[in-house]
């Protein structure tokens, strides 16, 4: 385990390739290291991912990486686990990307004085379970409850995900929809609050987990974070006979999702008395038996068109007793949401999978959730339109589009921005921040950086 207080662990250093050697590491050599860079005034490029470091503040993601790494503040093991965080805010993907974030702030802001190496990252991934993973979702789930990022509206949005994979190993080649080519996939399956388009939890799949199984799991945990009722919206992959059974007996969560229309399905809407709402729509109930459903469906079909030759059914089973049209017309078109979350912030880590490695892939994909929350903050400082620029956009713009320098003055860091966007607005937000965040109740040290605090300024 790469714990220093345990035995010292050579570290490889991501240097220029003929700077590149290796580094006996301890709690003490650690920090030493990395007051003198802080001591040196640096220049980077990516000295705008420093905005970040006040919503890690504010979110308590330390905590959260110390108790996922099973470590103290001085460490190096969640100071490893806090580079993933950056490089999924920062949408890394690939080695040559990694190889250029040297020198350039990027390693001092993990509380490091060099990039731990792929081989280190890979072995700290794969000593943490999947439970440790789940664990860390539901901890940070409850945290971004407290922080407000969920709506109470409690409605949540259910979808599978595939990601394309690169691994080496034997596996069968899907297909992401009918068009599509046959590739290694990795299949996930995502929970969203529908209404602020937030992630609360997802379940990676592998060969054994079927749609039942990931989504009565998503189910445990989202009731594991959020103490209200709600309603869960999906698409007609999870009819099945367990989901429905699971969410009918189920106190908190119920479930509405469109049902396949089937040659049964047709004949159970044919006979409804169906009612007039407004020109082209009409709404209409009946029950329809399913086998292996413990009691029958609550079946709710929408009619849409004014003329019978020309009249379309979408029948919906539901789980629950709320108001019917107004989930219908009002509420399950949320469900949405979930593809925008897919396009918007894909690139933090769900776009790609290099390993089907579960344990390295669970960490990896949570440890990114982090990224997502803090990202997530920043965001609500934006003005529009940026506060809706995807995370990859937002990375470019800002984490590695703007030049400055970081320089160290008594026990504050002074992040120095030059020719910042001004119509970014943010400036009141961060000049002044240790003041800011006392008014918050929030500790303005920085613990992975040795207690350092953080002040900016915009030139």
């Amino acid at each position: 385990m790469l714990n220093p207080l345990k035995k010292p662990k050579a570290i490889e250093i991501h240097q220029s390739k003929r700077e590149r050697k290796t580094l006996n590491v301890t709690t003490q050599s650690l920090e030493r290291q990395v007051r003198e860079y802080l001591s040196k005034k640096l220049s980077g490029i990516y000295l705008g991912l420093w905005l970040l470091v006040p919503e890690y503040l504010r979110i308590g993601s330390w905590d959260l990486l110390k108790t996922w790494s099973r470590s103290e503040d001085k460490d190096i093991n969640p100071r490893m686990a806090l580079q993933m965080v950056n490089e999924a805010a920062l949408c890394v993907n690939g080695q040559r990307p990694v190889r250029s974030l040297s020198h350039q702030g990027f390693e001092l802001l993990n509380g490091l004085p060099f990039l731990a190496s792929d081989v280190s990252v890979h072995q700290l991934l794969n000593e943490h379970t999947i439970n440790d993973a789940k664990q860390l979702q539901t901890d940070l789930g409850k945290l971004r409850l407290s922080k407000g990022h969920y709506s109470k509206a409690g409605l949540f949005a259910f979808d599978p995900h595939r990601i394309h994979s690169y691994t080496r190993r034997i596996m069968p080649a899907k297909k992401k929809d009918r068009n599509s080519k046959s590739e290694k996939i990795m299949q996930t399956f995502f929970c969203i609050d529908a209404m602020t388009g937030q992630p609360i939890a997802f379940r990676i799949g592998c060969s054994s987990t079927t749609i039942s199984k990931a989504t009565i799991e998503l189910l445990s945990m989202i009731k594991s974070i959020l103490p209200y009722n709600g309603i869960a919206m999906a698409d007609s992959e999870h009819v099945t006979a367990a989901i429905i059974n699971e969410f009918s007996k189920d106190e908190q969560l119920d479930i509405i999702m469109p049902m396949p229309m089937t040659r049964k399905t047709k004949q159970s809407i044919q006979g409804i008395n169906y009612q007039r709402k407004w020109a082209g729509y009409a709404f209409g109930e009946t029950t329809y038996e399913m086998n292996g459903v413990n009691s029958p469906i609550q079946l709710v079909v929408q009619r849409t068109g004014e003329i019978d030759s020309e009249y379309r059914y979408k029948p919906f089973a539901f789980t629950g007793q709320a108001d019917r049209l107004k989930l219908l017309s009002e509420d399950y078109p949320e469900r949405w949401t979930i593809e925008e979350f897919f396009n918007f912030e894909a690139a933090m880590g769900w776009n790609r999978a290099s390993t089907m490695n579960l344990n390295i892939r669970y960490g990896k994909m949570s440890l990114a959730l982090i990224a997502q929350a803090a990202t997530y903050q920043l965001r609500q400082k934006l003005p529009k339109p940026y506060k809706n620029w995807t995370a990859k956009h937002l990375a470019d713009s800002v984490f590695r589009g703007i030049e400055g320098d970081l320089r160290v003055k008594d026990d504050t860091i002074i992040v120095t921005y030059y020719d910042f966007p001004e119509d970014l607005n943010i400036k009141d937000y961060y000049e002044n921040l240790p003041q800011k965040l006392i008014s918050e109740g929030i500790d303005p040290r920085i613990p992975w950086l040795y207690n350092f605090k953080l002040d900016f300024k915009f030139k």
